[in-house]
């Protein structure tokens, strides 16, 4: 009965992680108006004057004079917004002060300050979406956007709790895809399991437990869910943090690692934990 359930759970996981990628999340209300939508952007067209470089004027030399308002190290904001638009063409989104133009799909903006922000989207100059996102502070918004079907949030992530990598890899798979974990040498549900059943048959207390996950870590990447589920089989707290801290770097979906928290027996294991990883 505990092999059929920890197999269900695996299947559950494996396909939420594979729709992590395509799934519609939250659909954010177009606030221009019709007589916007189709307008051309001519504020960028006076970037020079507007930017936020801090060398806003140029002497009779033609040299730009720092401003003495401009502070390198002025605190700005510590909140991202990541938003894709998987579709072809050349769009520009502005967020705030901050503008990006491309047509590779995926738009990054860091620095932002916590609040209510406005986000403008546009194909070839023209605008086609406008709204406001609310953004909290040490947070990143993941969005997606469609020109048929608007601007959607997938979801609302702490900075600090994944690496920078996790949603690149979700960005490269196939949008919609509902198959199987696409992570390079991560084990699939039916190995994982296989793996499991091997483990309790030759280690039977934790540090042959360990030498035998640690040396599976050599060749392999774990899921967050996998993690847990090794974590949870040690006996001791000790052992279990050692292992979480482990595997941390061989995890391929950090953004859910919150998952290995509830393996532990105490609190002050699970703080532990988060203190390591926020300081990562």
């Amino acid at each position: 009965m505990k092999s059929i359930l920890i197999s269900v759970m695996f299947l559950v996981t494996a396909n939420l992680l594979a729709q992590e990628a395509g799934k519609a999340g939250e659909l954010l209300r177009n606030e221009a108006s019709k007589n916007e939508i189709g307008s051309v952007n001519n504020k960028r067209s006076d970037i020079k004057n507007n930017n936020n470089s801090g060398f806003r004027n140029q002497d009779n030399n033609g040299f730009r004079i720092k401003d003495p308002q401009y502070k390198w190290n002025q605190e700005y904001g510590y909140s991202e917004v990541f938003l894709r638009i998987p579709e072809q063409g050349f769009f520009s989104v502005e967020i705030g002060d901050q503008f990006i133009s491309n047509n590779s799909g995926k738009f990054r903006f860091f620095d932002l300050p916590a609040g209510r922000i406005p986000i403008s989207i546009y194909e070839s100059g023209y605008l086609l979406y406008r709204t406001n996102l609310n953004v909290r502070n040490n947070s990143r918004l993941v969005l997606d956007f469609f020109t048929n079907k608007g601007l959607f949030l997938l979801d609302s992530y702490p900075v600090q709790s994944y690496g920078f990598n996790s949603w690149n890899d979700i960005w490269n798979n196939p949008y919609g895809n509902t198959g199987n974990i696409n992570y390079p040498n991560v084990m699939d549900n039916q190995t994982f399991q296989q793996f499991m059943d091997t483990m309790k048959k030759d280690a039977w207390f934790d540090d042959k437990k360990l030498a035998f996950i640690n040396q599976q870590g050599r060749h392999s990447m774990f899921t967050s869910e996998q993690i847990s589920i090794l974590v949870k089989d040690l006996s001791f707290d000790k052992n279990k943090l050692a292992l979480a801290k482990s595997l941390f770097s061989k995890c391929v979906d950090k953004q859910k690692y919150f998952l290995v928290y509830d393996s532990f027996d105490f609190e002050s294991s699970r703080r532990e934990l988060m203190d390591f990883i926020s300081k990562l």
